[in-house]
């Protein structure tokens, strides 16, 4: 029996055959057929969207239509026929990178008394933010260290009116993150990039790996770098210049 629920639906005229959305989705239901990407059945498809920040045409969107049940015993054999291990519980996996736009707090008639929040979008993670998000377009970047939101007491001041990303230079790949950057560079017209980390050695690399995307693409978006004490204080806050910042070898 049918049932209506969220689906995904891919727009054939946007699609150009890339596959970039075939490995993230989990549950195996979409395949390229004659050079377009197409759901096998609505039965694979579970409704939590991982493939939608995939796609660099946008061709992917979820909405709300009459469609079978997801059937997880039907994936997992579809999964083994594919010759491909279940990865998770189908019903477990992450909507993390389903694009959201809202009004921020602030902006959504908030009481004076409640700071609200500045945030606009979703995701937020460097790694999950797809170069071709809409909220990029034209955006007022704010590339966040991910400890500072937490010790900084003025974050979503600063947030106010721009777009966050988030990562941690330590932990994560700086060349992956440069490759993100130079894709969001080369694909939206940013306007500008504040770039927000903490005092601590291991934060140093994030205005780097944002000047040397922005070396590598050669715009001349204007970067700011704010650096925060441990304590939450905002030290400095001046220009970087991107030709003297560099990767360190």
């Amino acid at each position: 029996m049918k049932t209506t629920r969220k689906i995904i639906h891919i727009d054939e005229d946007l699609c150009d055959g890339c596959g970039q959305c075939v490995p993230s989705c989990e549950e195996g239901a979409i395949q390229i057929v004659n050079g377009k990407a197409k759901l096998v059945a609505d039965k694979y498809c579970d409704g939590l969207g991982n493939c939608l920040g995939e796609c660099p045409q946008g061709a992917i969107t979820m909405i709300e239509r009459e469609a079978d049940p997801f059937d997880e015993k039907a994936v997992e054999e579809l999964l083994a026929a594919q010759g491909r291990a279940v990865q998770q519980p189908s019903s477990g996996g992450c909507p993390s990178r389903q694009l959201h736009s809202f009004s921020p707090c602030q902006q959504a008639n908030a009481p004076t008394t409640q700071s609200g929040s500045s945030l606009s979008h979703w995701p937020v993670q460097i790694r999950l933010v797809p170069a071709h998000a809409p909220f990029l377009d034209q955006a007022d970047l704010l590339v966040t260290a991910d400890c500072a939101p937490v010790a900084c007491g003025e974050y979503h001041s600063l947030l106010q009116g721009k777009v966050a990303l988030l990562g941690c230079p330590k932990f994560d790949n700086a060349e992956e993150y440069i490759a993100k950057f130079v894709e969001i560079f080369t694909k939206a017209d940013i306007r500008s990039v504040t770039v927000l980390h903490m005092e601590v050695p291991c934060c140093s690399g994030l205005p780097k790996i944002v000047a040397e995307a922005r070396r590598r693409t050669g715009v001349e978006v204007p970067v700011e770098n704010v650096l925060v004490s441990t304590r939450g204080e905002i030290l400095s806050r001046e220009p970087l210049p991107g030709q003297e910042l560099v990767m360190a070898q």
